[in-house]
């Protein structure tokens, strides 16, 4: 059985704990918070998640404090994401490697999936990979907006059948992980037939369990979304959505387009101004 891995947006981070400067309050919770990110190609006006609330209180704090002021939008993929937010950015010098930087702390994962997917416009939270962070929490600071791609009906099927292949496949190492021992002699003994019976019989294991969860399928909305405007459904219930674009996403749009390094640094930088809480 074959295992695919996907890396991605592989970020330093670290623990958000209590409540911080910016956090709504309580008797304001039906109102979401919109802001506005001044950058040097153009404005971009994203609203907040109230359903994120670890997220909207440690955007909403970064944002008063002035944190984002004069960083860049350090990696851009064209039809991927456009990503910011590393404090280490202000003022690097060209050429230097970027996206390590943090705030000394992580924000634990809110995924209020599949209400919130990775539409084209998704304002998400970076993160370390899951083999330093099997709990997928998210960067302190490090954002990023969502651009993506349009997928058609059949695509989108196709990656159904693999998230649902994945989940046998992840079934099966689980169970393989508890007979690492005895795999190891039966290699080292040369006894192909034990090996053979033994994954067979993990197989038949792994099949079983996962007979008994629900499939995966994409909910009516993400099909919407996905065949339209487009966006990165491989990134569901891997990164917290915690907002989205309301406005300027013909900036995202400019921003995605520029020239990019090996290290996918704009050879321009794109530089955050400011970032404001609006005002209704």
């Amino acid at each position: 059985m074959k295992r695919n891995f996907i890396v991605l947006l592989t970020i330093l981070a670290c623990a958000l704990t209590g409540c911080k400067p910016g956090q709504k309050k309580d008797g304001d919770m039906e109102k979401e918070t919109k802001l506005k990110i001044e950058t040097s190609v153009g404005d971009i006006i994203v609203k907040l998640y109230n359903e994120t609330p670890g997220h909207r209180d440690n955007f909403i704090k970064l944002a008063e404090e002035g944190t984002y002021e004069g960083t860049l939008f350090h990696r851009v993929i064209k039809d991927f994401m456009i990503q910011a937010g590393d404090p280490e950015s202000k003022n690097a010098p060209k050429g230097k490697m970027l996206g390590a930087g943090d705030v000394g702390y992580t924000v634990p994962a809110e995924f209020v999936y599949p209400k919130y997917f990775h539409k084209k416009g998704a304002l998400s939270a970076a993160r370390q990979g899951d083999n330093v962070n099997p709990k997928k929490e998210s960067s302190g600071c490090q954002f990023y907006i969502v651009t993506g791609k349009v997928y058609n009906d059949s695509t989108l099927l196709g990656m159904e059948q693999q998230m649902n292949q994945m989940r046998l496949n992840n079934a099966f190492q689980a169970l393989a992980q508890k007979h690492t021992k005895e795999i190891y002699k039966m290699r080292k003994a040369g006894d192909q037939e034990g090996l053979m019976n033994l994954q067979d019989s993990l197989i038949a294991q792994a099949e079983a369990q996962v007979a008994g969860e629900p499939e995966f399928h994409f909910t009516p909305e993400q099909v919407k979304a996905y065949t339209t405007v487009g966006g990165t459904p491989h990134l569901d219930g891997e990164y917290t959505v915690f907002g989205e674009v309301l406005e300027g996403l013909d900036i995202v749009d400019r921003i995605q387009k520029v020239k990019t390094d090996r290290s996918d640094r704009p050879e321009e930088d794109v530089v955050i101004k400011k970032v404001t809480v609006l005002e209704d």
